[in-house]
């Protein structure tokens, strides 16, 4: 087998593959979790190098030595470091320079307010440090192209027509929503700091301005891309099944004098046409709104003028039609925007519409509140809401077929760069998309999968009270596998509702809208319970729901705070103090992702539920520090962020590098949203490099560089995309026999500005099944992306050869493991 040359496909679900590693059926252990024990040979994906190599290496777990790994890398050091020379350049030197840069990784909260001192900066170079362990100055990727990379494999799920079609056409609607939130984010950052003038280059060595071009290059390459599937391959496909998207063009007699109807009705009193001349200045633009440019001709004068309307976005982007004369059309819709300039002859009436065209503009949506300056974080917070509609442009999105003077007209106004211009055939903003998935075609999407519940808390005639299962023993629970509500959920409702529970400690990010979680401590805070709730208002794009809840628990009794100034509170954690006789017993849970239900049925994640003395003192010393004043930096069982998380994660990669010098059988595995700390990166560059086999499973950006003879070599990374959302943070330390799990990624955000919170899992059952899910992910058969030295990611495997050994689809091998019995 061989990694193909593109990324432009996914791969097949249907696509089969040979020769399993010798020995390594995965076994189910007492979880329905494959066991990590079996000691399974993995055969590592070949890499293709810059000069076309291609080779592939067999390594057995666990592995030590430099030469048992150097199989794998076949690229000569020169081939290698040509495909990567492009990216090399200085760091800035100047004062100003360094400042800005420290603030841009982080060095942004004053140690007088701040109420967890930060970690001092890791040493990323020994002291000693051979020549062998000398890294490059270009060893780093771009982290805003290779997060372009990550939307690029998610537009390639698409792609894939092995897929459920109306999957596809979900896919297309996250790539769309993904887009538009690294321009409001990401983009609008680099702009700040372009219009700053200071020489503030990224760890690639690339300034704001450079990195801006490429950008805009890469955009519209895929923003292409993506028009094209939709318009040659999913939009044709989902005709061919009944459900159409359609042209006024397309609609008979009947159809259009019901549709005007409709029109006049519920759609012409909402609208509002502005014109543009002397007497009304150029409208303001709302971002991500979907608007029509229009010129008129006045009859009289014969004068040309331009007009701009806005398609509402308080309805429904598609109109269903109910065809006429089409038993085969199940479901029939017309965009909004193509009703409106149907009928623009009724809102410029005694005027001839000369062309109309789509175009949608996005805005700095990242702001900043001054915690030191405001008193009222709620209030200051609301308003810098209501600005961040007034924020500066960053995208113009506009129909193909635009005219060039409409165009200009816009950029003008606007003040929008022509580099900042995407160009799209066909429909814009296709995040509408998911109107179409709401069609009821089960046959077109994924089978349902109902989680279930975890073994410790089976039901039987009642649910089993979770407190007494906890003291038999800790539970992890994987989630969308296992269920929330029947666990999490169940856990902190209890507590709610346990005359014995006195107090509820809990933090909160992100939940769902009618989030029973929060129900459950309002009702806890009425019976009279002792309930704090750290909710994070500045959970970017959830400022405003949980502002909401803020203020509805502030109203039930519950004690509300809004966490550390300077910082976001991302970690996942709730501390329930319950009275069992004579002695007060803490509860605990902590996570990788959100109190949130509804995504829990859709995001990948664990968390360890344990009524261990150990966890419960260190979450009690954290809710201290996060509520009252505190500088407690070392905890028993935890690693804390902005404090310990960095330090933390490197000394055990050091200890696990030392380990391997000394002979020992080492091996790092890490599952993550991201990795871009460039302390952390080179920490591992340096196992590599004294032998430690490294195994990254990344969803999103990766800033290393893995295959590079003398550097990585012994480095692997791979990307695992599909129906549920990975996002999970997992470590496993081989030679010292640890496991973590936690809120980090290997961020600088995450390390030095916000609260994060990782565990160690010491009970070998859970460990077994963390083990399990690294297996599986990393099963020399799964489908995945693989990264290579120059940046690019391939499809993994391609193809079956001789063994037909089946690929794996790593999500669906877990829900037949957990729920066989709704295979």
């Amino acid at each position: 087998m061989s990694i193909p040359p593109t990324t432009s496909t996914s791969p097949s679900r249907s696509a089969r593959v040979t020769r399993p590693a010798p020995h390594c059926a995965i076994s189910a252990g007492r979880s329905g979790y494959p066991n990590p024990r079996d000691g399974c040979a993995s055969r590592s994906p070949r890499r293709r190098d810059a000069g076309g190599n291609t080779g592939v290496g067999l390594h057995t777990y666990p592995v030590v030595r430099d030469d048992r790994w150097r199989e794998r890398g076949s690229a000569s050091e020169e081939q290698a470091r040509r495909a990567i020379a492009h990216s090399g350049r200085e760091r800035p030197t100047g004062a100003a320079d360094e400042r800005q840069d420290r603030a841009e990784r982080g060095a942004v909260v004053s140690d007088t307010h701040q109420l967890l001192p930060t970690a001092p900066p890791a040493a990323s170079t020994p002291a000693t440090e051979t020549a062998t362990e000398r890294l490059p100055a270009d060893r780093y990727l771009n982290r805003e192209l290779s997060w372009l990379d990550f939307n690029t494999r998610v537009l390639a799920l698409a792609e894939d027509a092995s897929l459920p079609l109306l999957e596809r056409a979900k896919f297309l609607a996250i790539f769309a929503s993904n887009l538009d939130e690294f321009y409001m984010v990401r983009v609008a950052g680099l702009k700040r700091r372009a219009e700053t003038g200071l020489l503030v280059r990224s760890a690639d060595g690339r300034s704001p301005g450079e990195q801006l071009e490429l950008i805009a290059a890469r955009a519209q390459e895929i923003a292409d891309r993506h028009a094209r599937v939709f318009l040659d391959h999913v939009l044709p496909a989902l005709t061919a099944e009944g459900i159409a998207i359609i042209d006024w063009s397309d609609l008979d007699d009947d159809e259009r004098q019901r549709l005007s109807g409709h029109f006049q009705d519920q759609v012409f009193p909402v609208l509002t046409p502005l014109a543009v001349d002397p007497a009304h200045p150029f409208p303001y633009i709302s971002g991500l709104s979907l608007n029509l440019a229009v010129t008129v001709k006045d009859s009289a004068t014969g004068g040309e003028h331009f007009a701009r309307v806005k398609v509402p976005d308080n309805v429904d982007r598609f109109v269903r039609v109910r065809r006429t004369e089409s038993a085969s059309t199940i479901a029939a819709f017309l965009p909004m925007e193509e009703l409106i300039a149907a009928h623009l002859d009724l809102l410029f009436p005694g005027m001839e519409v000369v062309e109309h065209h789509s175009f949608r503009i996005t805005r700095n949506a990242d702001f900043e509140v001054d915690e030191d300056r405001d008193e009222d974080l709620l209030q200051a917070l609301e308003r810098e809401l209501a600005r961040r509609r007034f924020g500066s442009p960053v995208r113009l999105e506009v129909s193909d077929d635009m005219t060039e003077h409409m165009l200009d007209l816009l950029l003008r106004e606007l003040d929008v760069d022509p580099g900042d211009v995407i160009q799209v055939p066909g429909l814009l903003d296709l995040s509408c998309l998911w109107q179409v998935y709401g069609v009821d075609r089960p046959n077109l999407k994924d089978a349902p999968y109902v989680p279930a519940t975890p073994p410790a808390f089976g039901e039987r005639e009642t649910p089993r009270n979770v407190f007494a299962a906890l003291r038999e023993g800790d539970v992890l629970v994987h989630h969308p596998y296992d269920s929330f509500s029947t666990s999490v959920q169940r856990f902190i409702e209890q507590a709610a509702a346990d005359p014995q529970v006195l107090a509820i400690k809990q933090t909160l990010y992100r939940t769902s809208g009618d989030s029973p979680i929060v129900n459950a401590l309002i009702d806890a805070a009425e019976a009279g319970k002792q309930v704090v709730a750290l909710v994070e208002i500045k959970a970017r794009f959830d400022e405003q729901a949980n502002i909401k809840w803020a203020r509805a628990l502030e109203q039930a009794g519950v004690h509300v705070v809004y966490g550390l100034i300077g910082l976001k509170t991302h970690c996942k954690t709730c501390l329930v103090v319950r009275r069992e006789g004579a002695t007060i017993r803490r509860y605990c849970h902590i996570g990788t992702g959100n109190y949130n239900p509804k995504t829990a049925r859709l995001y990948e994640d664990v968390g360890l539920l344990t009524a261990a003395p150990e966890i419960g003192a260190d979450l009690t010393d954290l809710f201290n520090s996060l509520t009252g004043y505190s500088r407690k930096a070392n905890y028993r069982n935890l690693l804390v962020a902005p404090q310990g998380v960095r330090a933390g994660i490197i000394e055990r990669i050091q200890r696990e590098t030392e380990l391997a010098r000394q002979g020992r059988q080492a091996r790092i595995r890490m599952k993550a949203n991201a990795i871009v700390d460039e302390q952390v990166i080179d920490a591992l560059y340096r196992a590599s490099q004294a032998g430690v086999p490294v195994q990254i499973v990344v969803r999103g950006i990766c800033g290393l560089r893995p295959g590079v003879p003398g550097m990585s070599e012994n480095i692997e990374v791979r990307s695992i995309l599909g129906r549920f959302l990975e996002h999970s943070r997992i470590m496993h330390f081989q030679a010292q026999d640890q496991y973590w799990i936690g809120s980090a990624d290997m961020m600088h955000r995450n390390l030095d500005r916000r609260v994060e919170v990782m565990a160690q899992v010491k009970d070998p059952r859970l460990s077994e099944q963390l083990g399990s899910i690294l297996d599986s992910a990393l099963y020399p058969t799964t489908r995945c992306w693989v990264l290579q030295p120059d940046g690019s990611w391939q499809a993994w495997p391609e193809k079956s050869d001789e063994d037909g050994e089946q690929v794996r689809d790593h999500q669906e091998f877990l829900m037949r493991l957990r729920r066989p019995d709704q295979q």
